[in-house]
């Protein structure tokens, strides 16, 4: 059986055509670490990548994983909140940030992100990205947490300049319950 295509093979995807090795890039919310990984990735050894999450657990799998992959000395790895990404990184240095709205994939589902922090953090990321980058989200709602982050989210993006930035958002019209919502914010 196929796996079918999920929001994070666009995401992969768009990323891919947009960071370049040496390249710094934040990701905002580490979480197991696979996008942290995925970025050090891609920016190789010049390049450098800075993780941030409030969870205990989240920064201790994705330093497990960054060590497993030799990534230690591109990944900087934060125990705290991605609206303090702007002390880390200087206005329009960061090619590419990421975000993963929701959970702890196998975590506490009562432990999430929140929509006054979320907005936050992605108007600090609008200021952080350089022209010609990009702000990659994944929105994860469902169960009792979630709607109203997303809503919220999806609100706020409507706002922001289109003669600086370009906003996709990318639906899945045919998955049942509550699929992820991949959202992108290039910057001209």
């Amino acid at each position: 059986m196929r796996k079918s295509f999920s929001a994070l093979d666009i995401s992969a995807s768009v990323i891919r055509s947009r960071v370049r090795e040496g390249d710094l890039c934040i990701d905002a919310t580490a979480g197991r670490g696979n996008d942290t990984a995925f970025l050090c990735s891609l920016v190789g050894s010049s390049g450098r990548v800075i993780a941030f999450d409030i969870q205990k657990e989240a920064v201790d799998s994705t330093s497990a994983l960054i060590e497993s992959r030799g990534y230690s000395d591109i990944a900087q790895i934060i125990h705290g909140s991605h609206t303090d990404m702007d002390k880390y990184a200087e206005p329009e240095s960061v090619s590419c940030i990421t975000f993963n709205f929701g959970w702890l994939p196998g975590g506490d589902h009562s432990i999430h992100t929140e929509k006054e922090t979320s907005i936050e953090a992605v108007k600090k990321a609008l200021g952080l990205i350089r022209p010609g980058g990009l702000i990659s989200m994944i929105l994860y709602y469902g169960r009792d947490t979630g709607f109203e982050e997303k809503d919220e989210l999806l609100k706020f993006v409507k706002t922001i300049d289109s003669s600086i930035f370009t906003v996709i958002t990318a639906e899945f019209s045919n998955r049942p319950n509550c699929p992820p919502i991949p959202v992108f914010i290039i910057k001209e």
